[in-house]
């Protein structure tokens, strides 16, 4: 995939403690796309609706150029064409990712020069079984929604996820506005602009928040409470004892969060 392949020009480095978010395009025509993202990670975005455009045949090109052959084997036994291919856009960004980043900071390379160097695992067992790992000196996070896999890689723990637009459950939209309860009389502005956050984006960073973890939706979500969005779209966030018991670091600092609406998604992102 000759057009995916080829590394974007980095964006300007974004000044400290905020996320460059207008560096990061969520484009289905767009095969793969690379960002820098707060100086010290990088993102990658592979194209799923671009994957299912193209068909079978350019599948199992990019799979034999790719994919190691534990990879390869896996991608065969996957039946539903909708999950082989939303599996390979999550490798491809993956390996990328960590490439790019390894490029971009010589000091963390892995020593990886093709995509097919780099080994794409999960964790096999306990709270974080699932969790992806590479055999490369980077924390990975991956998710998937849409016509989209993102891709997030740095140097300490990452979490990400990414919500389309759609209706919540009403006892999932409940759980959601639980931390609206005064927010919006709040003297705090940006206690208070939380009341305005879309659901779908209030998902997102509950679950980025776990899965900075490793844990995902194996934690009850509700053990994550909302506290604050900011106007450059960071937010912060109150671990409860169950998240506390399962991470007993989950209180102590620094952690950075970013969240926004980007092309029609919700991206969270949560960060050390």
């Amino acid at each position: 995939m000759s057009t995916a392949d080829a590394v974007l020009p980095a964006p300007p480095r974004p000044r400290p403690g905020r996320l460059a978010g207008e560096a990061l395009a969520l484009d289905p025509a767009r095969p793969l796309h690379l960002a820098r993202l707060d100086g010290r990670l990088t993102a990658a975005v592979v194209s799923i609706a671009w994957l299912r455009a193209r068909g079978d045949t350019v599948r199992a090109a990019l799979e034999a150029r790719h994919l190691t052959d534990d990879e390869a084997v896996h991608a065969a036994g996957l039946r539903l064409p909708a999950r082989r291919y939303e599996w390979l856009a999550g490798r491809l960004a993956v390996k990328h990712g960590v490439l790019a980043h390894s490029r971009r900071h010589p000091g963390r390379a892995s020593g990886a020069t093709r995509t097919r160097d780099i080994r794409v695992g999960a964790v096999a067992h306990g709270l974080r079984a699932g969790k992806p790992v590479v055999n490369a000196p980077v924390d990975v996070g991956l998710t998937h929604s849409g016509d989209f896999a993102v891709a997030v890689c740095g140097p300490r723990p990452v979490g990400v996820d990414l919500e389309c637009e759609r209706r919540m459950p009403p006892l999932l939209a409940e759980l959601l506005t639980a931390e609206d309860h005064g927010a919006a009389a709040h003297a705090d502005p940006d206690r208070r602009r939380l009341a305005t956050m879309p659901l779908p984006l209030r998902w997102a960073c509950k679950e980025a928040v776990l899965k900075h973890y490793g844990f995902g939706l194996r934690v009850d979500p509700r053990e994550v409470a909302l506290r604050t969005w900011r106007p450059d779209h960071g937010f912060t966030w109150r671990p409860g004892p169950g998240l506390l018991r399962h991470a007993p670091s989950a209180g102590d600092g620094p952690l950075h969060g970013w969240a926004r609406r980007i092309d029609g998604y919700f991206l969270a992102l949560v960060w050390t």
